[in-house]
């Protein structure tokens, strides 16, 4: 089976065909930098990222553009409260929102270009929109006219005559329905020149001047939340296509993090902080959390569920470490099932993908106890060849730093597996009394033992 993507326009599975063979180029709306980022905002860049790492694990080459908008309303706003230069509010938080992506393992976009770098782009967009007639200026204002694009609400399904933009009222617009390309300057915001006048640019423009100006006038594939269907994608798909260019040739959109049933947003007050989240728990653990419902699906944030993909993550975790232990060094050049391939051809299936790996661990396990090293070897390479396409491998240097207690955790885990592999060795013999005791002094150390059916799962009491 091919990969297979459900793409927002045809409302349909397609079969993933690159607009160039063995390259693939995606475009995902990335922060607007207004504050400190939550998982509600990071989930996307973690979803992408696992595409990008299946779109290239057969060597293919991925451009991924991730932008990032560093002027808007919101931002002025905060910033204006706060006593601080808008342009130093947004640089604070950029850099919040790289950290995160870092942290939680991203690999780093081919180029994350901010909005206020492009102002030429969007210029040079908007005056191929005004000429073709499909944009007009008013009062230093400039506005897409919705009515000039026969096509508009075919991304999202929205019907033309019921179209609201959600902008505040502008006596300049013609039609209640036409969005805003450009705004007009405003006493102390920033603003910079243009053939209408001085101002800055509207939220839609950015994205397709600098999608385009990085992936060209047509690229594969353009991606965001489920949020941004509209008004924002509908709109960028508008503009650019009435421009001339062909634009995206698959949608796809990560759905929300909820609590308590509603999206997750600075605006309810219900965000739960990348920071606060791994004060409590490891990054891949974090990752795994994110990663693992498939991108289609919202996830209900609650600490319980949080619990059980940290005791998931700890029981791949504690597998590789075991096998390490008693084999040395394992490689993460694995073959992959058959099953974890076909649940990530199929829409990036990641709880398939998942299912698969657990298997293969529990396999791996078996294996163990057996004391069939070869088998067990075979299945930790496997193990981490899957893990590593979701960006989970725990062997891998990229969570060396991020692992609490770093180089002092990974000692005390040594230590840890070499007791268990004793322990479970007396379990096999049936020396039940020799088990609790080494259990016993590990409960002793702080170190709590659990047995599962994929193996014994160690934690630190106070985790």
């Amino acid at each position: 089976m091919s990969l297979h993507l459900f793409d927002t326009a045809t409302r349909s599975m397609r079969e993933f065909v690159p607009q160039v063979s063995g390259t693939a180029s995606i475009y995902v709306c990335g922060a607007t930098v207004q504050g400190v980022p939550h998982i509600g905002h990071v989930r996307s860049g973690l979803n992408f990222d696992v595409l990008r790492r299946w779109l290239a694990r057969d060597g293919s080459t991925v451009h991924l553009v991730r932008n990032v908008t560093d002027v808007d309303d919101k931002i002025v706003t905060k910033a204006a409260a706060n006593d601080v230069e808008w342009w130093e509010w947004a640089y604070q938080h950029e850099r919040a929102f790289d950290h995160a992506y870092e942290v939680l393992g991203c690999l780093p976009a081919s180029y994350s270009p901010r909005a206020t770098g492009h102002v030429t782009q969007m210029v040079e967009l908007m005056d191929r929109l005004i000429g073709k007639g499909h944009a007009y200026a008013s009062d230093g204002d400039v506005y897409f006219s919705v009515k000039s694009f026969p096509e508009y609400g075919a991304l999202s399904g929205q019907k033309p005559d019921e179209v609201h933009q959600g902008e505040s009222a502008a006596t300049g617009k013609r039609d209640p329905r036409d969005f805003t390309l450009w705004k007009a300057a405003k006493p102390g915001e920033p603003s910079w020149p243009t053939p209408w006048g001085p101002g800055r640019p509207g939220w839609h423009l950015e994205c397709s001047a600098m999608a385009t100006a990085y992936l060209g006038g047509t690229f594969d594939i353009h991606g965001g939340g489920i949020d941004l269907i509209f008004p924002h994608h509908e709109n960028e798909q508008a503009q650019s296509r009435a421009a001339g260019d062909g634009f995206a040739r698959y949608w796809m959109h990560n759905a929300w993090v909820t609590l308590s049933g509603e999206k997750m947003s600075k605006s309810l007050g219900n965000t739960v902080a990348i920071p606060t989240m791994l004060e409590r728990v490891r990054a891949p653990e974090l990752r795994y959390y994110l990663v693992g419902p498939h991108y289609r699906s919202n996830i209900e944030y609650s600490p319980e569920a949080l619990d059980e993909s940290v005791s998931a993550y700890r029981r791949i975790e504690s597998f590789l470490r075991r096998v390490v232990e008693r084999t040395g060094a394992v490689g993460a050049e694995g073959e992959m099932s058959p099953a974890f391939v076909a649940a990530m051809d199929d829409d990036i299936s990641t709880p398939g993908a998942l299912a698969a790996i657990h298997k293969r661990l529990r396999e791996g396990n078996t294996a163990l106890e057996s004391g069939d090293d070869v088998d067990a070897r075979a299945a930790a390479e496997s193990v981490r060849a899957m893990t590593a396409v979701l960006g989970l491998d725990p062997l891998s240097p990229q969570w060396h730093d991020a692992e609490a207690g770093g180089a002092g955790r990974r000692a005390l885990g040594v230590l840890v597996e070499r007791l268990l592999e004793e322990r479970s060795q007396a379990r096999k013999d049936r020396d039940f009394a020799r088990a609790d005791v080494l259990r016993d002094h590990l409960l002793l150390a702080g170190i709590a033992v659990e047995d599962t059916p994929d193996g014994p799962l160690w934690t630190l009491k106070d985790d």
